[in-house]
């Protein structure tokens, strides 16, 4: 793809963006895989352990757009990333989640954070997929930009997802938008709606956008909900 072609660019921030909402907790896996480590290492911990992450997801996401030319699969890709949309709406869970084992060297780091990211990143990897057009150059870049800035500036992220939630909102809208787009540029639906119904190309991404915010927040809602009857149960425990 061009990069004098304002697409490129639309598709590189999307790639930034994703990878920014999707990898908020990459970082408090590097944070957690290095902290037993002595103060001179960690440094060296971080970058290698970022290094070997980005050249995995690049491995990985290249397998992927290798695999999205096969029928349906970008139909199947579509709707993961509609699951995984609503997913990032939900409530967190109440005990956390995040179970690493810190290291006391740096080898032994590197390798958590490389195996934790490869394992955490399946949900980014469909959607840089699905951002990237069939662009492994745009995958690169993308990844290279928006790593480091997970790393350097996870603090900052995390508190604007924090103090303002429309951010998260607007992430799973954005991975909504994506699963449109890949829904009718799979091989077995392109050349039917290109020919008989154009119009998709734009009312498939918003209903994509639409669908995750409805159930994402009806399911958010619903999960609330039944939490607050336990919360009641444990103040009036505390009061007797």
């Amino acid at each position: 793809m061009d990069i004098a072609n304002p697409q490129f660019w639309v598709a590189v921030l999307q790639i930034i963006a994703i990878d920014i909402v999707l990898g908020g907790d990459n970082a408090v896996v590097i944070a957690l895989a290095c902290r037993r480590l002595p103060q001179k290492q960690r440094n060296q911990g971080i970058f290698w352990g970022v290094f070997g992450a980005i050249a995995l997801r690049v491995i990985l996401v290249s397998f992927a757009l290798t695999l999205l030319a096969i029928s349906f699969l970008k139909i199947i890709g579509a709707l993961l990333l509609i699951w995984i949309g609503v997913k990032l709406l939900q409530p967190e869970p109440e005990n956390g989640g995040h179970e690493i084992n810190a290291s006391t060297t740096l080898l032994g780091a590197i390798k958590t954070i490389i195996i934790a990211d490869a394992i955490m990143s399946v949900d980014n990897v469909i959607a840089i997929a699905g951002a990237a057009k069939d662009s492994i150059g745009l995958v690169v870049f993308g990844l290279l930009v928006s790593v480091p800035i997970i790393v350097w500036s996870s603090k900052f992220v995390m508190k604007l997802m924090d103090r303002f939630p429309i951010v998260i909102t607007i992430g799973a809208g954005l991975l909504g938008w994506i699963a449109g787009d890949m829904a009718i540029t799979d091989t077995v639906t392109r050349e039917w709606v290109n020919v008989n119904a154009s119009f998709l190309h734009w009312l498939s991404p918003v209903c994509g956008v639409l669908v995750i915010i409805m159930i994402g927040k009806w399911l958010a809602a619903r999960a609330l909900k039944k939490r607050m009857p336990i919360v009641d149960l444990a103040n009036d425990t505390d009061k007797l």
